[in-house]
């Protein structure tokens, strides 16, 4: 009888944490599609083209967190190849609201389980750090677990950033390699 009891009890455990939906919310979904295209250099999820520099493009996603204000795909052509994709969650002029904002998301994001493309599943770990309002930014790195074949070069980050007065909280996933690109470092079409 116990051995029966412990054998169906991961069964009963998973089945209740996802009909309560632990481990899926709207963030969670949003970037587990993005994740799923990572292998594809994002070409699912890349729209129409929304600014270009001699070696770098950025195209509107067509996926974004709900809510979200923009959400861009970049691809960089120099000597190392690099693509990414990056999502303005919120801009708020209110360090209170976009620090409540930032641990909000953490949760949804933090140990979510992630299948990738080839339908292997992976865990989303990273450290939060709680955000001061004496700091410009802070962030959360998080790693995909088991960290195997083509995911183990994806970077997860999840960052809250001052700029001019006003509380960015972006989330991304890119190449670990790829360099920031800025706005201003594009022009518009």
């Amino acid at each position: 009888m116990r051995k029966t009891v412990l054998t169906f009890a991961p069964v009963l455990l998973s089945v209740s944490l996802s009909a309560q939906g632990v481990f899926s919310n709207k963030t969670q979904v949003t970037l587990e599609k993005v994740i799923q295209d990572y292998p594809n250099h994002f070409t699912h999820i890349k729209g129409e083209l929304i600014g270009q520099a001699t070696q770098t493009a950025r195209y509107r996603s067509t996926v974004q967190v709900p809510g979200s204000t923009s959400s861009t795909v970049i691809l960089t052509n120099s000597s190392t190849e690099g693509y990414g994709w990056s999502c303005t969650v919120l801009e708020t002029a209110s360090f209170e609201t976009a620090k409540s904002r930032y641990a909000e998301l953490y949760g949804q994001l933090s140990n979510s389980i992630i299948a990738s493309s080839s339908q292997k599943t992976f865990i989303l770990s990273g450290q939060y750090v709680a955000p001061t309002e004496d700091h410009k930014s802070s962030h959360v790195s998080f790693s995909l677990l088991p960290a195997v074949g083509e995911l183990k070069n994806l970077k997860v980050e999840l960052s809250l950033q001052e700029e001019g007065g006003q509380w960015r909280i972006i989330l991304s996933a890119k190449d670990k390699d790829m360099k920031e690109v800025t706005q201003g470092e594009m022009t518009s079409n």
